[in-house]
C-alpha cells in the first residue's frame, strides 16, 4: 500500500472543534510536524477535511 506524508503547515487556532480533532486523529500537534500514513480512504477523507491546514506528499 502507498504511503502519504502529511505535514501541518497552519495553526488550528480559530478552527472548528471537528477540524482540531481531525488533526489530532492524524497525529499532528505542532506546526511543521510530519507523519506518515497508509493511503486509505479514511485517511484521505480526513486530509480532505483539513487540506487548508496541511501539506501532502505521496511516496
Amino acid at each position: 500500500m502507498a504511503k502519504i506524508k502529511v505535514t501541518k503547515v497552519r495553526s488550528a487556532i480559530n478552527r472548528s472543534q471537528h477540524q482540531k480533532r481531525t488533526l489530532e486523529a492524524l497525529g499532528l500537534r505542532k506546526i511543521g510536524q510530519t507523519v506518515e500514513h497508509d493511503d486509505t480512504p479514511s485517511i484521505l477523507g480526513m486530509i480532505k477535511k483539513v487540506n487548508h491546514l496541511v501539506s501532502v506528499e505521496t511516496n
